[in-house]
This record gives structure tokens, sequence and C-alpha cells, in this order.
């Protein structure tokens, strides 16, 4: 019998579902390579028996075991006027290919950014954080003309792992704003205190020189 050479594509979702046997995930991944060579699974359960040297009532139990835990759904078209079967389709719910073209997958693993096998790796580099240098952090500040000092700046989230509270820090740039902002707003703090300071000596002073009169 000659066997699918395209890869099989299981999800961490899958892999860890404590809910699933190991048989079932094997065959879960065995539907997943069919879909990405044909573009659809048709295969029968006298298929994977051959297959896999099982029997059809073990093969029947991993797939109710992949629909009734919401992984494969299937489907079924009838011969024309009557309602014996012609085939049966498995589906893909969640955890894997949700739409594919034959020859090859279109959509994968929206939700689940983990190597696949060694021949593809779905991952979301969007967003992922970089460790800035002093010297990047040093132009970003001189750019946006905000005397923050980058030394300070690297040395106290480097301290902290570079993370805000529990959380790791996604945009260091966006925290270079904030500290601008806040200093923006200490400054305009000490303004006001320093003109308030100012005032009441100017009023002290003129009572000292009407007393001198």
């Amino acid at each position: 019998m000659k066997q699918p050479n395209y890869y099989a594509i299981i999800s961490a979702e899958v892999r860890y579902d404590k809910n699933l046997t190991a048989n079932a995930k094997l065959l879960y991944a065995e539907i997943t390579a069919l879909l990405n060579m044909n573009g659809e699974c048709f295969a029968t359960n006298k298929y994977f028996s051959t297959l896999y040297g099982k029997s059809v009532v073990t093969i029947s139990k991993w797939i109710e075991e992949l629909i009734v835990n919401g992984y494969i759904s299937s489907s079924y078209t009838y011969k024309g006027g009557t309602k014996e079967i012609d085939k049966r389709y498995l589906s893909i719910l969640k955890g894997g290919i949700k739409e594919n073209d034959k020859g090859g997958i279109k959509e994968n693993f929206k939700d689940n950014n983990t190597s696949i096998n060694n021949n593809i790796t779905y991952s979301n580099n969007k967003g992922r954080f970089k460790k800035p240098t002093v010297n990047d952090i040093s132009n970003y500040c001189i750019e946006r003309k905000n005397n923050i000092d980058a030394e300070t700046f690297y040395d106290f989230y480097e301290s902290k792992n570079w993370k805000i509270g529990k959380n790791k820090m996604k945009d260091w740039k966006a925290c270079v704003r904030t500290w601008e902002k806040r200093q923006i707003k200490n400054n305009t703090g000490m303004s006001k205190i320093h003109s308030h300071l100012q005032k009441n000596m100017n009023v002290k002073e003129k009572l000292k020189q009407q007393l001198n009169r």
C-alpha cells in the first residue's frame, strides 16, 4: 500500500489533550496529511485499517474520539437517488487545517505558534520582543529629543528582566515614550512648584523692604 508522503500536522492542542489516546492523535495527523495531499480526506476506515494494521472497529473508535472532542467532523455524499453512502469526508475543526487546496495548506494554526515538524514551522513573529542595546535607546531618544538617559533606561529594565510588572515587555519604544511623558509631567510639576516658591519669595522680599523703610 502506497503511504502518503506529505507531512502531517499535530498541534499542541491535540498533542497534550489527555482525552485523546496516542493512536487517535496519530490518526488525526494522518488525516491532516491526506488533506494536505488531496485537499480533502475521503479515506475509509478500511483504508486506515490497512495502513496501520488495526481492525476497522479500532479505527472507528479513534475517529469517534476525535469527533467527540471536537477535533474533526464527518460528512457524507450519497449515490444518486439512494440512501447508500458514496463517500465519507473528514474535516478538521480545530488544531490544524481549516481550509485547504489540493497539494498544499491554505490556512493553518491561527492560535498555535509551535513547531509542527522538521519541514515546517508556523510562528507569529509580529510583536516578538527584541531587547534593545543602549545605542538603540540612545538613538531613539535623540530622535525624539527627550533627554532621557539611555543607560539609565537600559539598566532599569535589564534589572527587571525587561518586564513591566509581571508581563514581558512588548515594545521598548513605547516605554521610552511613557518615560518621556512622565518626564514632561514631572518637569511641568516642578515648574509650578518653582513658580510658587518664587512668588512667595517675592512677596516676602516686598514685605521686608516695606518694614525697612
